[in-house]
């Protein structure tokens, strides 16, 4: 959890402090102030990259050489993010320069429910795939060495492939391949079978009207459940070579949920699938919790009152009290400050691109960078 954030030139945003609250973070205002901006700039802190460009460069603030994002989380461990157009990219975890940006991911969990998160339903198995391995990464201690050694063979094979090399060149990174694709697999399996045990009492919560739907999951590993994936890459070979790529295995997996055995995005209103994908990231915050025993997870929804009604807005607020994650929401609704409740919530206003507490002045001063 995060107990200070210090924003500089980032966007819209030309500095800015945050002390905020160990629960609910409400970030209220009117579209195109800023809002988006503020989650932006907490993902950054904790992912070393951006949910809306891939180019940190578009960050900066317009007219703008750098931006400096600093944080404390809640055992004072400092964080700081800097980027200059000529200089790159610098981040210090605990005062020490950052190696690997693993290591940024696994100190600040943190996950985003997008204002259009009903598209996760229509793209591709690479964004479901993030989303489960999100969750593995944090309880699986040794998912990231597997996932990182995994993609280091993939890519000498699929050269050696591009490369026209002898057969024997090529298959000298099946054993390997398999190895780690195993392990990978083994792993997506456990966590699938503990968020689908979670997901149910949180999605029957957020939407009652369907409590009595019943939901079964499907994971496809990457290749034919009836071979071996060392036999199975061996028979599709040649295949392989008129592609040009190694096609099956674990990086080619996929899943989902079923309701009453359909699609969701095919049986559920864009409100409820909205709810379905929150009630994921609800499981994925308990299963980290119980597994780790860690309570500094961060949860950030962009707009939530977008397709969902008031009653849907309250429960959902209800049920992130109940949760160990501290949550950052922002909407356009300026009604949501009366729900807000306890000394563990706070609200913040956002005007062009100036942050305030509820109650009290913008504050605008030079932020703590890490030494």
């Amino acid at each position: 959890m995060l107990a200070q954030i210090h924003i500089h030139q980032f966007r819209n945003i030309n500095e800015a402090e945050l002390f905020p609250a160990e629960g609910i973070n409400f970030i209220l205002g009117e579209n195109g102030s800023g809002k988006t901006s503020l989650l932006e700039a907490i993902f950054v802190l904790a992912m070393g990259r951006s949910f809306r460009s891939r180019f940190l460069k578009n960050l900066v603030k317009y007219d703008h050489k750098h931006l400096t994002l600093f944080a404390r989380s809640l055992d004072k461990t400092p964080i700081g993010l800097q980027y200059d157009l000529q200089n790159g990219l610098q981040i210090r975890l605990n005062n020490a320069p950052l190696k690997r940006l693993s290591d940024l991911a696994f100190h600040l969990p943190v996950q985003l429910i997008p204002a259009n998160c009903h598209q996760y339903f229509e793209l591709g198995p690479k964004f479901r795939r993030r989303m489960v391995d999100w969750g593995v990464f944090h309880v699986e201690h040794q998912f990231n060495y597997h996932w990182q050694s995994y993609k280091k063979v993939l890519q000498q094979r699929n050269a050696a492939i591009k490369t026209h090399k002898p057969i024997n060149e090529i298959t000298l990174w099946d054993k390997a391949l398999t190895d780690h694709g195993l392990a990978i697999t083994q792993m997506r399996e456990r966590y699938l079978k503990q968020l689908i045990v979670h997901f149910r009492p949180f999605f029957k919560k957020l939407c009652p009207e369907l409590a009595d739907y019943k939901f079964s999951l499907r994971y496809l590993r990457g290749w034919n459940k009836e071979y071996e994936l060392s036999e199975y890459l061996h028979q599709n070979l040649e295949r392989d070579r008129a592609l040009g790529y190694t096609r099956s295995g674990p990086h080619a997996a996929d899943w989902s949920f079923r309701v009453n055995d359909a699609d969701p995005y095919e049986l559920l209103s864009r409100g409820q699938q909205k709810l379905f994908f929150l009630s994921l990231s609800m499981a994925q915050i308990m299963i980290l919790a119980e597994q780790k025993k860690r309570e500094n997870s961060l949860l950030l929804i962009d707009d939530l009152s977008s397709e969902l009604d008031w009653h849907h807005q309250k429960t959902v607020l209800n049920t992130l009290r109940e949760l160990p994650v501290q949550s950052f929401i922002s909407s356009t609704n300026t009604e949501l400050e009366a729900l807000i409740s306890g000394k563990n919530e706070k609200r913040f206003h956002v005007e062009h691109g100036v942050i305030s507490e509820a109650g009290n002045d913008a504050i605008n001063t030079t932020p703590d960078v890490v030494e």
